[in-house]
Formats: C-alpha cells, sequence, structure tokens
C-alpha cells in the first residue's frame, strides 16, 4: 500500500509537465501562426485540453509568453557569450548585442508589446525576462561608452525600449522589407547631420 501512494504522486507529478511541455509546444506553434494576440481557448482546444488545465499551468497569456521565451534565453545567452567572445569594438559588439535582442524579440509576431508593458510593470510574469534584457544591453553600452564610442547619455533601459519600438512598428502596416534596417539605422546614428562644432556629443 505504501508503495502505491508513493507511486501516485510521482504519476500525477509526471503526468503535469507532460501536459506543461505539450502546452509549451502548441503554444509555440499558436503563436508563430497566429501572433501572441491569439485567443487561449484556441490553444486549449488545438493541445485538447480544457480551459481549466491550460490556466492552471499558465494563469495568463504573460506567464505562458515568459516561459516560451525562457525556453529561448540559452540560445540567446549563448549568442551573448560569442559576441563578448568574438568581437573586441564595443562599438560593433553593441550592435550586434541590438540584433540580437531584436531577433529574441520579434520570435513572435506582436511580442514587443507585452514586452514593452512588462518593463514598467514589475508583477508581471514577464518582468524579470526584460530585466535580464537591460541588464545585458547595460554591460555592452557601459563597454561601448567607457571606449568613447556610444553618447553617455543613453541609458540601457532607453536602448531596449527602442528595440521594442523599432521592432513594432517594422511590423506595422506601412513598413516595407527596407523599414527595419532603416529603424536600427536611425536608432543607431540619429536622424540629424552633426554640426561642425561638435555638438553632436551633447544631450538631447
Amino acid at each position: 500500500m505504501a508503495v502505491h501512494q508513493e507511486a501516485t504522486p510521482r504519476k500525477s507529478r509526471a503526468d503535469a509537465e507532460r501536459n506543461r511541455l505539450h502546452i509549451l509546444d502548441v503554444a509555440e506553434e499558436f503563436f508563430a501562426e497566429h501572433g501572441v494576440s491569439g485567443a487561449m481557448q484556441d490553444i486549449a482546444k488545438r493541445a485538447a485540453i480544457g480551459p481549466g488545465t491550460l490556466y492552471r499551468h499558465f494563469p495568463t497569456r504573460e506567464s505562458l509568453l515568459a516561459a516560451l521565451l525562457q525556453a529561448r534565453w540559452e540560445e540567446l545567452d549563448a549568442r551573448r557569450a560569442e559576441i563578448e567572445a568574438e568581437e573586441d569594438d564595443p562599438r560593433a559588439a553593441l550592435e550586434l548585442w541590438l540584433t540580437a535582442l531584436g531577433d529574441y524579440v520579434t520570435v513572435f509576431d506582436g511580442l514587443p508589446g507585452p514586452l514593452r508593458e512588462a518593463l514598467s510593470e514589475t508583477t508581471s510574469p514577464l518582468a524579470i525576462t526584460c530585466e535580464w534584457l537591460v541588464e545585458i544591453t547595460g554591460q555592452f553600452l557601459a563597454a561601448a561608452q567607457a571606449a568613447g564610442v556610444a553618447r553617455p547619455w543613453v541609458r540601457d533601459r532607453d536602448l531596449v525600449l527602442t528595440v521594442l519600438a523599432s521592432a513594432w512598428i517594422a511590423g506595422a502596416q506601412l513598413a516595407d522589407e527596407g523599414s527595419a534596417d532603416s529603424l536600427r539605422a536611425i536608432a543607431r546614428e540619429g536622424w540629424h547631420v552633426p554640426s561642425t562644432l561638435g555638438s553632436s556629443s551633447s544631450t538631447p
């Protein structure tokens, strides 16, 4: 009897973990097809589970997105380590990181919106993801500023917001295939031609 009593909880935990992983697989496919605004009920239906089972594992859309992004974190972190190991130029390293960050936040259509909101909502399940992104961006930015190749008034948080905003705009209806590169260039260089008096290094 004791063996049966111990086996049942283990079996239940294993079943719950299988359900969780199944939901994540289905949700990743669903969000890739429909964007992050797709109905949660449709995810449950595709996963052949009841809405209650879905919400027991992931009470909100943000918690589901956070789990999906956590699964992709190792890939982004490996890219960070690769940039740090192979790129000696702090400006180039920062630019490569921002490009990698842009790829990360556009893995699903509409993802920049929830991430932007999470930057100001510490209780959001996505908040920890945003904290990581700001922290690592700050490390690359600080190195570029120390080398004199990034303006001293630029903040890590604002760079992340710029990446999110650019990603969102690039997916807008009026955008075309050149919009993403153009937006990155504008964010990097600014839209104005610096004066000959050296005012380009001053605060905006």
